[in-house]
């Protein structure tokens, strides 16, 4: 089994964690301060809230205002880095989550410190409570961080403006009106680092979800410029697609399947159980005398609590295939309990989609 994300806060993490900051501040009580970490509660808290407990108890151990503390973290930053901790280490998103809960009425220190702590571990939950409360400011800072010369801060630019960034606050202005994010995104389609680009993507993916039209606009302007922005206009339209949206199927070479054939669609495994998988396997020919570019996907329709059937898109390829071919594709789809999604007993289905359009469904069953 998978180790949990939250046990990242160990006993090495707190050894190392503790011998950087009595470098740095002699007066430190490491003693008291772990009694204060593994508290009665420590063992149920889960990864967010560990590291909120974190910073909210490493603000008791520090002295001095908040102007003060927030130097003393910065210090910290490079001894961290001596003690073997690497930049983009996620479970330091500790430090911008001080940031967070004590910085918010202390804008200017607070934007200033996130430019330099995200260099370090990204503080794109921190600042979106600033997003919310100094909105115009922040979008302004955003399109100056977008022209930043290091890479994490002008990710932040785009990461941090996401409408529905997973994991953290929303932002409701944003959703209904992503127009103010744009300018950051444009100026950041071209960056020379491919996870900036990816968070572009990933932003405009976002939008997509609340405006296609708008970011179906800027792929048809966008789409032909470079292979990199080709890669950056596919990966934001991936829920465009995956809805089988035709304008977006044509852009990108998705055309029509008049000569497209499923044949021998069945489920393997009819009844399963939880830990199992479901498999299915079909044949697809394509009738026609020319070849035919194929997105190829299942979806599975998973029950619900409520007795309803509610369909995720899986991608099995997108390809050419061959006049006057056919092809046999066996497919599995694991079963197992996530934190994402539950699983309900009963009746599922699963379907086969070509080029946005589904053409066959069968059931199958997950018992006890």
């Amino acid at each position: 089994m998978a180790e949990l994300l939250k046990n990242v806060y160990n006993e090495q993490f707190f050894e190392r964690f503790t011998a950087a900051l009595q470098q740095l501040l002699p007066q430190f009580n490491k003693s008291n301060f772990l009694a204060q970490i593994y508290d009665a509660k420590w063992e149920d808290l889960e990864l967010k809230q560990r590291m909120r407990h974190i910073s909210t108890t490493l603000h008791t151990h520090l002295t001095g205002n908040y102007e003060k503390k927030l130097d003393s973290l910065l210090q910290l930053i490079p001894l961290l880095k001596e003690n073997g901790f690497k930049s983009e280490s996620f479970e330091f998103m500790l430090l911008p989550d001080f940031v967070q809960v004590y910085g918010l009425d202390d804008y200017k220190i607070s934007v200033q410190a996130m430019e330099e702590i995200t260099q370090f571990t990204s503080c794109e939950f921190a600042v979106r409570p600033f997003l919310l409360q100094y909105e115009e400011a922040m979008l302004q800072q955003m399109l100056k961080w977008s022209k930043h010369k290091h890479p994490m801060v002008r990710r932040l630019a785009t990461e941090g403006c996401r409408p529905r960034l997973p994991w953290a606050m929303g932002v409701p202005s944003l959703k209904e009106n992503p127009l103010p994010i744009l300018p950051i995104l444009e100026k950041l389609k071209t960056d020379g680092s491919e996870s900036v680009r990816r968070s572009v993507a990933n932003n405009l993916n976002d939008i997509s979800k609340d405006h296609p039209a708008t970011v179906i606009e800027l792929v048809r302007a966008w789409k032909g410029q470079s292979k990199e922005i080709d890669a950056l206009v596919k990966h934001a339209s991936r829920t465009l697609l995956k809805q089988g949206n035709s304008v977006v199927m044509e852009l990108f070479g998705f055309g029509s399947i008049e000569h497209i054939e499923i044949k021998d669609f069945q489920v393997l495994t009819p009844t399963i159980q939880i830990g199992d998988s479901v498999a299915f396997s079909f044949k697809l020919s394509n009738t026609s005398e020319k070849s035919a570019k194929l997105r190829l996907e299942y979806g599975i329709y998973y029950q619900k609590a409520n007795g309803t059937l509610s369909r995720k898109v899986f991608k099995i390829s997108e390809k050419v295939y061959a006049e006057n071919s056919t092809t046999t594709i066996h497919r599995k789809q694991h079963f197992k309990v996530i934190t994402t999604r539950k699983l309900h007993l009963g009746l599922h289905r699963v379907a086969l989609i070509v080029n946005g359009q589904e053409l066959e469904v069968l059931d199958f069953e997950l018992v006890s």
